[in-house]
């Protein structure tokens, strides 16, 4: 039978000896993993002391940014913004497609376009936040995104009316709209720490069918404006005599549409690594 008996001590002084009596008694025994000699005793708590102290200068080291939930409000509010603007696009042109049928294809510029111009202008902060340490995403891909969005929406629709009266507005406004109301929402909750495990799929999910057509419809934009731009020579330089040469748009957007496609590369290739971090094998629990 095996009794086990905690003495408190009076006196918190080291014992010279187990029990009173010189000679120890044949039934007690010490326990020697549990034994403690003062020396011992020093060391433990001098140890305990220098992890406290490393525990407190690792802790002075990491000192919370002061400016934490300023920025968590302001990438918050710049999310919904983003989600409210791209939601009424998407919902407006939903509306006017059920309604309408092929003919909302023709007339989407006129009347998403102002929307749309608010929206890609607010996005050039996607560039400028990764810049200023908001956000930890890569500065390459958002450049990408948003340079060539603006050079399609400003350039290629919002600078020949030839361009804006076409069905591949409707398509490429529409794709891009799709892909945001998902994205702006997901950033939004994880500004509040909240994830939503539905949309955190389709976040990083619905770009699989949408990059790749949405690349297929600038591209096909950008092709149908070189023709335009050959015979207005629209944003063309020509350079004086004894040069004679002028720099054409028609040939630099000839150029862009490989661009389009090695950009698209670009972009696929980041998200897909951001899926497999958050969605992929890597995240399967092993049974």
């Amino acid at each position: 039978t095996l009794f086990r008996s905690t003495v408190k001590k009076d006196d918190s002084v080291w014992w010279s000896r187990l029990t009173k009596q010189e000679k120890r008694p044949v039934f007690l025994a010490p326990d020697f993993d549990r034994w403690l000699e003062e020396s011992d005793a020093e060391m433990e708590l001098k140890a305990k002391e220098e992890e406290r102290i490393n525990k407190v200068r690792v802790e002075s080291r990491l000192r919370k940014d002061p400016f934490a939930n300023l920025k968590k409000g302001y990438l918050f509010m710049y999310n919904l913004v983003q989600f409210l603007g791209f939601s009424w696009i998407f919902v407006n042109m939903t509306v006017r497609l059920l309604i309408f049928g092929k003919d909302s294809f023709y007339d989407t510029f006129n009347t998403m376009a102002d929307m749309m111009y608010f929206c890609q202008i607010l996005a050039v902060l996607e560039i400028i936040n990764p810049l200023l340490g908001f956000v930890k995403t890569g500065v390459l891909p958002a450049v990408i995104q948003v340079c060539g969005r603006n050079l399609i929406l400003f350039v290629i629709f919002g600078s020949l009316e030839e361009m804006q009266n076409r069905a591949v507005v409707f398509f490429v406004f529409y794709i891009w709209s799709s892909i945001e109301i998902f994205r702006y929402p997901f950033y939004m909750l994880s500004c509040i720490d909240t994830e939503w495990k539905l949309l955190t799929w389709l976040r990083y999910s619905i770009w699989i069918p949408l990059y790749p057509l949405g690349g297929l419809a600038e591209a096909v934009a950008v092709i149908q404006s070189i023709p335009v731009f050959s015979k207005n020579e629209k944003f063309s330089i020509s350079l004086p005599h004894p040069l004679n040469f002028s720099i054409r748009l028609s040939i630099f957007l000839q150029i862009y549409v490989v661009m389009i496609f090695f950009g698209l590369f670009i972009n696929i290739r980041h998200l897909y690594k951001q899926r497999r971090r958050r969605i992929g094998p890597g995240k399967r629990k092993m049974h």
